[in-house]
């Protein structure tokens, strides 16, 4: 929880500076325009106010540098937890950690699911449920059909598309079985929910029970 919050903060700010970037007077926004983050983050947080004669500019300039050096503290902020995070990780499920595209995030988000509800872990199917990948049947008549579950920890939701979308970018095995999936007629959608039942499966084995 303190992490997503210090994240979603350095997000934030983020997106402030980029949008002070835009209104910026011409020769301050020509300087900052298209820098990457890291480049902008240093370049705001040497920015001196007090040397501008023009108050637009020297008020532009401390709401940067205000900005970029409360982005730098979140991000110390962050890595901070994760160095506590991590041992957590893997003294509690370190095969976890293993399994392609889970990372700290991710496998805190599952295990924090797993652990507040340890009723749900009797088989890889109530996990799946809890997770809200579990398709649900919607079929009527002639016409069999699943529809998306909206229900479940929605946390653990998202770890696992996050999961599914690192996969969609680098694993071959993923490609070609969401390229399957649409040849067949599926949408990328229906394909993801997919997806993320395989990897609930998946990650069921390696979280602990009892």
């Amino acid at each position: 929880m303190a992490k997503r919050s210090a994240r979603g903060a350095r997000v934030k700010a983020l997106t402030q500076m980029r949008q002070l970037t835009y209104s910026a007077p011409d020769q301050l926004q020509s300087r900052l325009k298209g820098l990457p983050i890291p480049q902008l983050i240093s370049v705001a947080q040497g920015m001196r106010p007090t040397r501008s004669a023009d108050p637009v500019t020297a008020a532009t300039k401390a709401s940067l540098s205000s900005l970029a050096h409360r982005v730098a503290d979140l991000e110390d902020e962050i890595a901070k937890l994760d160095s506590m995070i991590m041992p957590l990780l893997q003294a509690t499920a370190p095969e976890l950690l293993a399994v392609y595209g889970v990372g700290i995030d991710t496998a805190a988000a599952l295990l924090v699911a797993a652990g507040d509800n340890p009723e749900r872990l009797r088989s890889e199917a109530a996990w799946a449920h809890l997770c809200g990948v579990s398709p649900l049947q919607a079929s009527s008549g002639k016409v069999t059909r699943h529809r998306l579950n909206r229900g479940g920890d929605r946390q653990a939701n998202r770890a696992l598309r996050h999961i599914v979308i690192t996969r969609l970018a680098s694993d071959p095995e993923t490609q070609a079985y969401m390229e399957r999936r649409v040849k067949d007629g599926r949408s990328k959608k229906e394909a993801i929910r997919m997806l993320k039942r395989y990897v609930a499966r998946e990650v069921y084995r390696y979280l602990p029970r009892g």
